[in-house]
């Protein structure tokens, strides 16, 4: 064999194992959207809507993480949603990280339409789209702090499908204008109301944030 060949072969080897140790170290999935809705803004409480995140990562192999809904409750033993999703870092289905951790999610984060995929990662329909449901439920203020007060911003801790409302997010960072809460992931406006059709009304589908914890 000569010099040449034998530098060649040896080239090629190195390039499939760069190529394996890069495929490697792609980040596991940390973070989705929801491919599919549950009952309106009726989650079935947080722990409905941990387990729903639960079974779709499972569905895609990644059911081995403890998974949380990006979700915040109100009134007496009021939780937020900042406090529920572990460190971080968190990388969709391709890999690609969306933030290092919780300070960088609610600051200058990489979630955009590209970016905020389902667990199989798909894109979701967002302003423009047909339909639009870039409204995500999170219940939150942009900081992932809990509401205060008597109006409703969790379709009633997570348990309503019809009456009441929802702070909602836009995961492509689009609205009606360029004010902050338009282009806001977590805290653009609150539903309508918390059945589906209401949801729908302002460009929403029922989809929720899913964090890995752990």
């Amino acid at each position: 064999m000569t010099k040449i060949l034998k530098l060649a072969l040896a080239g090629a080897c190195a390039s499939v194992l760069t190529a394996g140790a890069a495929m490697a170290q792609q980040a596991p999935l940390g973070f989705f959207i929801t491919s599919a809705p549950l009952d309106g803004g009726n989650l079935g409480g947080l722990a409905g809507a941990d387990r729903h995140c639960q079974a779709l990562a499972a569905a895609v192999g990644a059911g081995n993480r403890t998974w949380r809904a990006y979700l915040s409750t109100q009134g007496t033993g009021a939780v937020n949603a900042r406090d529920r999703i572990g460190r971080g870092p968190w990388a969709n289905a391709r890999g690609v990280v969306i933030a290092a951790n919780v300070a960088e999610l609610h600051g200058t984060n990489n979630l955009t339409k590209q970016t905020a995929l389902t667990e199989s990662g798909a894109m979701v329909n967002g302003r423009g789209d047909t339909p639009n449901e870039h409204d995500i439920l999170t219940g939150t203020q942009t900081d992932g702090t809990a509401f205060s007060g008597d109006a409703d911003r969790t379709c009633g801790n997570w348990t309503k499908n019809g009456e009441g409302s929802a702070m909602v997010g836009h995961h492509d960072r689009m609205g009606l204008n360029t004010e902050p809460p338009a282009l806001s992931w977590n805290a653009s406006h609150p539903s309508r109301g918390c059945d589906m059709p209401s949801l729908r009304a302002t460009g929403g589908g029922g989809r929720f944030y899913c964090f890995a914890a752990d």
